[in-house]
């Protein structure tokens, strides 16, 4: 996509997973989530892996997809419960998954360990035709083991790689945007997680390459673009948004 294409509301929209992650959720916290995804027309809600079945009921005559997490939010799980994360989600309805890495194989050197757990679980995606979203962690890894974790990605062909979960110590910056942008292969996309609450934020990091923004403050965020001062109270968990 152009970075310097007009911002409009369509296209913004099209760009948010309205994220529903944080454990205090309550059922009708998250039948309400997907009621405000569907109301503003976003891309994905993300929901936690038990909600994935009845967010694709409720959203089921919306354009609204139903998105989920694997390995959330540490990405030490096993292979084998990932995969079993990753079968269950898509049956329930997910098309898109956004799975962590395991950032401590990562951070060893264990990159074979790495690449084979991804490649497993986006080989399985793909033949069901549900892309695969990767989230890095950045805040624990160095510029190289960024780079390597790009590097894994494109040999896996993956969708996207993703900068954070919302659980770290930070979320989207620009220099790693601008990293991943740089060292991802131009087929795979780039998401922002982390600290995207405003129309103005959104576009800083659309410019610099992004098609993909998890947020919370998905209200915050489009009314803007509507001509309304938004009164949302959407809040996330911590710091960071999803």
């Amino acid at each position: 996509m152009d970075p310097n294409k007009e911002l409009t509301y369509e296209l913004v929209a099209g760009m948010i997973d309205h994220s529903l992650l944080q454990p205090h959720l309550s059922d009708d916290e998250i039948e309400a989530g997907c009621a405000l995804a569907a109301k503003y027309g976003v891309a994905t809600v993300c929901v936690r892996p038990s909600d994935v079945l009845r967010a694709s009921q409720l959203l089921q005559n919306t354009k609204v997809k139903v998105s989920t997490v694997i390995g959330f939010p540490h990405g030490a799980h096993t292979p084998e419960t990932k995969m079993a994360e990753t079968r269950e989600a898509i049956e329930h309805g997910a098309v898109e998954l956004d799975v962590v890495l395991h950032i401590g194989k990562l951070k060893s050197g264990e990159f074979a360990y790495v690449q084979q757990e991804l490649q497993r679980i986006t080989t399985y995606a793909h033949a069901r035709d549900v892309k695969i979203k990767v989230i890095f962690e950045n805040c624990y890894l160095t510029e190289k083991e960024k780079i390597k974790a790009c590097e894994i990605c494109n040999e896996v062909g993956v969708d996207w790689v993703k900068t954070s979960t919302g659980y770290g110590t930070s979320g989207a910056t620009d220099a790693d945007l601008i990293l991943m942008r740089k060292y991802a292969k131009p087929t795979i996309q780039v998401k922002a997680a982390g600290g995207v609450r405003t129309l103005e934020r959104a576009a800083e990091v659309i410019k610099l390459g992004v098609t993909r923004i998890g947020a919370t403050a998905t209200a915050a965020i489009l009314d803007p673009l509507l001509g309304v001062v938004s009164d949302s109270a959407e809040k996330p968990v911590n710091d960071n948004d999803y």
